[in-house]
């Protein structure tokens, strides 16, 4: 039974990922034939037997295509619009991180992230900085440098510290 499980989940993994596949190439190709009019082939009338190493002939007539063109640009667009959100979502690292955590720094992190993109760099390093630090530990450490501060000095001098030699 547990087999069947497995077999059916890998299935039904290969199906989503065909017809997500098959949606892309429909997203891709629809834009190829609307972004084709916009497009015109100037090389269509160059003698290509001047030069020694050309494509075959319908190699050619593919090269020579509007559609070819607009299916061209369209990956064109799909692939900087791609590359423009994986560098938002890395821009928006440390707001996801601190937004994970339940820390209180939330607004501080996305102000100084948005500071980051606008004004300099140096902001969204120290957002990430925000973020990323373990504020439990820091806080235990500096109550603890405190207290052992406050308990030296508290206690009474031993008579060796006052001694002169």
């Amino acid at each position: 039974m547990r087999l069947l499980r497995t077999i059916i989940s890998k299935i039904r993994i290969i199906f989503m990922v065909l017809v997500k596949f098959t949606c892309f190439m429909l997203v891709m190709l629809g834009g190829a034939y609307l972004l084709a009019p916009m497009g015109t082939i100037n090389s269509k009338d160059i003698d290509m037997s001047i030069y020694s190493n050309t494509p075959n002939n319908t190699m050619m007539v593919l090269f020579n295509s509007e559609y070819f063109s607009g299916y061209l640009f369209a990956v064109t667009i799909a692939l900087v619009g791609f590359v423009a959100y994986l560098l938002w979502e890395l821009h928006e690292v440390a707001v996801h991180k601190a937004h994970e955590k339940k820390s209180a720094h939330i607004q501080l992190v996305f102000a100084l992230s948005l500071c980051g993109l606008f004004l300099h760099k140096a902001w969204w390093v120290l957002a990430i900085i925000i973020a990323f630090a373990n504020w439990a530990h820091i806080g235990a450490s500096i109550s603890k440098i405190i207290s052992n501060g406050r308990q030296k000095a508290h206690s009474p001098r031993r008579p060796s510290e006052h001694s002169e030699a």
